[in-house]
């Protein structure tokens, strides 16, 4: 079996790493530089940066930081938020991104995801696919979870894996935030119904739940952002207490 990753997720606005609950009641987390070089040092797998307010001029802000941490930090970096064109991704990757996460855009145009791998490769293109339950099924969500597309979240993320997305940053907005637990149903069902790996994002709180939706959930990684931000776990914690519980994990 692979190696289960443990990702932290820096949300940048500013300039600054921020985090909320439910997508909304922002707060400042620190420098994104210098978290990036903390987790880095704990043990992280990867590190995932999303732009938040991306613009033209945020985009200077995050291609900075991006070449920034690169410099000091030797594990993939994964960056999101206002890439709408082969142009932009092409100009995250040379500030020293490894792969770029698409959301919004890829909804609007799907051909940026096809663009992309072909460009690329796949093994670049992640789709972040921010989700909420309506009823019985899931629906996407975009503007930072703003509007819901009313598009089912099963048929999207099968579409874009056939375009050519080779992960997929799965966000539960109704868990995001909330410490108490990942959404291991849905995780689960979009493990089972693509062939990408798909990393699991939205309410972690306590080590058990990064052991559930790495087993139960099926997730081939997770991802987590305040608990880490604020001292809660360290990643090296979390991945002592995966490896103590026979999930693999590179210490």
């Amino acid at each position: 079996m692979l190696a289960k990753r443990i990702i932290p997720c820096l949300d940048v606005k500013d300039g600054r790493v921020v985090k909320g609950t439910n997508f909304i009641n922002i707060l400042d987390a620190g420098d994104p530089v210098e978290c990036a070089k903390a987790y880095n040092a704990q043990g992280a797998d990867e590190v995932v940066f999303l732009d938040i307010t991306a613009s033209h001029e945020k985009r200077k802000t995050i291609c900075n930081i991006v070449s920034r941490t690169a410099e000091e930090v030797f594990i993939p970096l994964t960056v999101g938020g206002g890439i709408a064109t082969v142009a932009d991704m092409k100009a995250v990757l040379r500030s020293g991104a490894d792969k770029i996460s698409v959301n919004s855009a890829a909804i609007k145009d799907p051909s940026i995801i096809r663009n992309g791998a072909d460009a690329f490769g796949s093994q670049c293109i992640v789709l972040a696919c921010d989700v909420k339950r309506s009823g019985d099924r899931y629906t996407v969500y975009v503007n930072g979870g703003r509007i819901d597309t009313g598009l089912d979240a099963l048929t999207w993320i099968r579409t874009a894996a056939k375009l050519g997305a080779g992960e997929i940053l799965l966000t539960s907005m109704d868990a995001d935030g909330t410490k108490n637990g990942y959404d291991n149903f849905i995780t689960k069902t979009v493990a089972e119904y693509v062939n990408v790996p798909i990393i699991a994002s939205g309410g972690a709180g306590k080590l058990q739940d990064f052991y559930d939706v790495l087993t139960v959930g099926a997730a081939d990684a997770a991802l987590a952002a305040s608990l880490f931000h604020y001292g809660t776990y360290t990643v090296r914690q979390v991945k002592d207490f995966l490896s103590a519980n026979n999930v693999p994990v590179r210490l």
